[in-house]
């Protein structure tokens, strides 16, 4: 499987009533933050439970960034299973989770 694969998978594999709360969100993949090389996801947007009406918004991002992962996971399994903790530590901002709570739930 390539990087765009395992992210597409994690996507794939949300539950569907979690599937479904995602509203005026796109995910993309970029080689690496230009300010933060060593970042591996990032969310901007506003988080679903501060939403109100988003007509003519601009959709959140995430970004899911592939060569700090790829750098720091060279075991394809262990990059695999770090891509899905990314794409979803950073679907739980989205969701209006801080560090904390995603660190409790084991997405840090």
């Amino acid at each position: 499987m390539t990087f765009d694969d395992h992210v597409a998978a994690a996507l794939d594999s949300l539950p569907p009533d979690l599937a479904a709360a995602l509203e005026n969100i796109v995910v993309v993949i970029e080689d690496e933050h230009p300010e933060d090389p060593d970042l591996f996801g990032l969310y901007e947007g506003i988080p679903l439970p501060e939403r109100g009406d988003m007509a003519g918004e601009l959709p959140d991002r995430i970004t899911i960034f592939r060569l700090p992962l790829e750098d720091e996971f060279r075991d394809p399994a262990e990059l695999e299973r770090e891509i899905r903790i990314t794409v979803l530590h950073e679907l739980g901002h989205y969701f209006g989770l801080d560090e904390e709570r995603l660190a409790d739930l084991g997405y840090d």
